[in-house]
């Protein structure tokens, strides 16, 4: 940790899905912090986490990046296996809110401290993109950040589920920026309609990440 601060120039340190580390975690900040860690940490999950861990984290987390991927416990339990997602992470997410508030950024822009909600639409309206933002607006807040990510792109396995096989229409996606507006969810960042194609990897470069 001291290294990716005080060598790298880290802005900050990003835990991805850290929940079966947080013990170990937890262990090597009690000896990067006495040695001068100050950079914040970024807890970033896909939002089903237990609610007991993340209050032991109280006080230790900077940031919290969680994903809000479903609205419906049935599409989580057919396409993901998690048949209590809704109400594991919601509560999860008022914890950190309650633990972290509202994002806040120095003046460079950098963030320092707060909670950033991600969420991907998908088609088929399989993430529940109008619950799910209600919600965040009802009773986390409205001036929580959101970042709206349209960059869903159907692969391997994805092509052969017919709600899964195509990427996001623009008439689902207007929708989703018409609630955002109407909700006045207006901190954070919301993905063009074309982010499918811009994030996708090149699976065809040769030493790409996914590569044998």
């Amino acid at each position: 940790m001291l290294h990716l601060q005080n060598d790298l120039r880290c802005h900050n340190i990003n835990l991805v899905s850290p929940s079966h580390y947080v013990p170990q975690i937890v262990e090597a900040l009690c000896h990067a912090i006495p040695g001068g860690l100050h950079i914040p940490l970024i807890y970033n999950t896909n939002g089903y986490d237990s609610l007991d861990t993340l209050k032991m984290l109280d006080g230790v987390i900077d940031i919290y990046l969680p994903d809000l991927k479903y609205a419906d416990n049935r599409y989580a339990d057919e396409f993901s296996h998690c048949s209590n997602y809704v109400e594991s992470s919601r509560p999860a997410i008022k914890e950190m809110y309650r633990q972290a508030g509202n994002l806040v950024s120095d003046e460079s822009g950098i963030a320092q401290s707060g909670l950033i909600v991600r969420h991907l639409i998908l088609p088929n309206d399989i993430a529940g993109s109008a619950d799910s933002l209600r919600w965040l607006a009802r009773d986390i807040s409205k001036d929580v950040t959101v970042s709206v990510m349209a960059q869903y792109y159907p692969c391997f396995l994805a092509w052969q589920e017919p709600m899964l096989s195509r990427k996001i229409t623009s008439a689902e996606y207007a929708r989703v920026v018409e609630i955002l507006q109407s909700l006045h969810l207006d901190n954070g960042w919301l993905q063009e309609i074309d982010s499918s194609e811009f994030y996708l990897p090149d699976f065809q470069r040769q030493g790409h990440p996914f590569s044998q």
